[in-house]
């Protein structure tokens, strides 16, 4: 991999994990209900929460006819999956954050799509984090035509 692509795989790693930062540091300081909801879901999610949720997220995105193909989940292993996921929303709703998800609730029709998107986010960052993810991400280099790039970008 030429120089210029090892910059660019840094730099989006670095664009990502500041991405990511700012978004949760700016929704820890937000004071609307939506955000105190999601603030408050995402204090009460654990690593292995966390992870649980990205393998839904991954186990529902590979249900897309043009990707599942490539899953080798089960029926058992998403409706395991699914259990999970209801049984943490329910928790996080209804024993963790009550209080929030009442006075969100009141303020903003959308503001539980609000605090799930910031849910959301968490688990994604679960599996951008991950060395392997990345480097998986950036092994579309080695097929990119480099020249023609480079050409581009020297005129």
């Amino acid at each position: 991999m030429n120089n210029f692509f090892k910059v660019m795989v840094v730099f989006l790693s670095l664009t990502l994990t500041l991405t990511l930062t700012l978004t949760f540091t700016a929704s820890a300081f937000a004071n609307t209900p939506s955000d105190k909801l999601g603030t408050c879901m995402i204090d009460a999610l654990n690593g292995k929460e966390r992870k649980n949720l990205a393998k839904w997220i991954f186990l529902a995105i590979s249900a897309h006819p043009e990707i599942s193909i490539y899953s080798k989940a089960t029926a058992e292993n998403i409706d395991d999956s699914d259990k999970f996921v209801g049984a943490l929303i329910t928790r996080l709703l209804t024993v963790d954050c009550p209080a929030e998800l009442t006075a969100a609730n009141k303020s903003d029709p959308m503001a539980i799509n609000k605090a799930f998107e910031l849910v959301g986010r968490v688990a994604m960052q679960e599996l951008m984090s991950n060395q392997d993810t990345m480097q998986a991400l950036t092994n579309y280099a080695k097929y990119t035509d480099q020249e023609k790039i480079n050409a581009l970008l020297s005129k």
